[in-house]
């Protein structure tokens, strides 16, 4: 690349005003790491990082003319945050730390040159920098080279890089999602050797690293990054279990594979959703973090579940057996061990467990009533268990994708035909507790709930009734329990 490579990184208004600052004070300024390596990737760029010669009280002194507010949460690690223009803005004193590999918490020391800064941070793609002032480009470690070639190096020695700070290595995976860059093969041969040490990194930590890995542009590739280094195996132990061995007869597929098939298949599905008019919550514009957790961890009951049982005249057929209500439980669990909020970990494992529901409708013999139970079951996670349900198929036969493809679109349409008929996602028994009190003339307790239980499932079962019939049917059930 002839010329300044600096000259392809724009300067933000508020980073030009920084600089003038800065420059005022006697300090230099410099715009480093993610987004210097998205500008000069094409992406777009959205919050600033700043790193300095200048010292903390210095920097406040510097900045709090400029910013509507300023907060010093990370300033015992040299970084002052600032809201300038609207624009969030993070500037670091040149750190020069060194790490005491127990806690991996930085023994905090200030440098005074941007060399040793790069140095310390995790990959030679994020340790370039452009000068606010000149734009003179700083890139002693390589980074545009490798960011040209699409490989992913560390500045330091990956033994010392990730021994200073072991998520680095989940950041590597996230990378190749994110970026769509490959690992240098000596940091893929330090990640294997040093996978053990995630376990060291709070959970928290870790689901953040996993969420965006997940969200990123090649999930698949992260993913395989996790497993084949032996990350997976302590962070998501669940996906290297799926890659088990066919038996002899080759009775079923590697579920591992299948399970990112699956993965892509959603992905695909998800983002033709966000160009729909869906309603909000089932896709969007954003990755479905839901939907491609549940993807993930929809089989992961099968290794637990496989038995290999007599078909007849010697022959041996596998089957995983429940496995939709085992991986549920797994996926609840290993959801919870990653600190995920209550309401995401239920979505996922409800629809881990729902995922196989669809393979009862056969040809079409369900019921109204077990239509209706589909829908109430999966509740607002419904289109989210369509495109689930639709990217589990992955057999190669073409004439059995067809056919499963065309039974689901018929389940789908005798849903619309009954949300025609009736309120069919919000389904309540015809009366409600008050109106049972009243006709059966009973105080609040479990008597009252029983009856809206049974007038429930007649509804499921039967659909809407009058009023009058309801009423009825409310009176027989009650002179049955006396």
């Amino acid at each position: 690349m002839s010329g300044n490579p600096g000259d392809l990184v724009p300067i933000p208004d508020v980073a030009v005003r920084l600089g003038t600052a800065f420059a005022a004070a006697g300090h230099q300024l410099y715009l480093v790491g993610g987004p210097v390596r998205d500008a000069l990737m094409g992406r777009p760029v959205s919050d600033l990082d700043f790193t300095t010669d200048a010292h903390p009280d210095q920097v406040l002194a510097i900045v709090s003319p400029l910013a509507s507010g300023v907060w010093t949460t990370g300033i015992e690690f040299g970084t002052i945050g600032a809201q300038i223009h609207g624009q969030p803005c993070e500037i670091t004193t040149f750190r020069a730390d060194r790490y005491d590999r127990v806690s991996r918490n930085p023994i905090v020391a200030f440098g005074d040159n941007i060399a040793d800064d790069l140095r310390r941070r995790d990959f030679t793609m994020n340790a370039m920098a452009v000068s606010v002032h000149d734009r003179a480009f700083v890139d002693p470690f390589g980074g545009l080279v490798d960011l040209a070639k699409g490989v992913l190096r560390t500045p330091a020695t990956p033994a010392e890089s990730f021994g200073d700070d072991p998520l680095r290595m989940l950041r590597a995976a996230r990378f190749v999602s994110q970026l769509g860059v490959s690992l240098a093969p000596e940091v893929e041969a330090a990640i294997s050797a040093m996978a053990p040490e995630i376990g060291r990194i709070t959970a928290e930590r870790v689901q953040a690293e996993l969420n965006k890995l997940l969200a990123g542009a090649h999930p698949r590739r992260g993913l395989e990054v996790l497993v084949d280094t032996g990350l997976a195996d302590v962070v998501l132990p669940e996906l290297p279990a799926l890659r088990m061995a066919a038996d002899e007869h080759g009775q079923h597929k590697d579920v591992y594979a299948h399970t990112l098939q699956v993965l892509d298949q959603a992905i695909g599905l998800e983002q033709r959703g966000a160009a729909s008019s869906e309603p909000t919550g089932s896709g969007g514009a954003e990755p479905d973090l839901v939907l491609r957790w549940a993807a993930l961890l929809h089989d992961i009951g099968k290794p637990e579940t496989r038995r290999f049982v007599d078909s007849g005249q010697g022959a041996r057929a596998v089957t995983f057996h429940h496995h939709e209500v085992v991986g549920a439980r797994m996926a609840k669990a290993r959801l919870k061990a990653l600190k995920f909020s209550k309401d995401m970990t239920e979505d996922i494992s409800r629809l881990v467990f729902l995922h196989l529901r669809f393979y009862g409708y056969g040809r079409g013999e369900w019921t109204d009533s077990a239509v209706r139970r589909y829908v109430t079951d999966a509740g607002p996670l419904l289109e989210r268990l369509h495109k689930l349900v639709r990217s589990d198929t992955t057999t190669r036969n073409r004439r059995k994708a067809a056919m499963l493809a065309a039974t689901y679109d018929a389940l789908e349409e005798r849903i619309a035909a009954l949300r025609e008929q009736e309120e069919l996602d919000s389904i309540r028994p015809d009366l409600d507790g008050t109106e049972i009190m009243a006709i059966l003339g009973i105080p609040p307790g479990p008597l009252v709930g029983r009856a809206y239980q049974h007038l429930l499932a007649l509804r499921m079962e039967n659909g809407p009734l009058s009023h009058e019939q309801a009423v009825a049917e409310l009176r027989r059930w009650h002179s049955e329990q006396q």
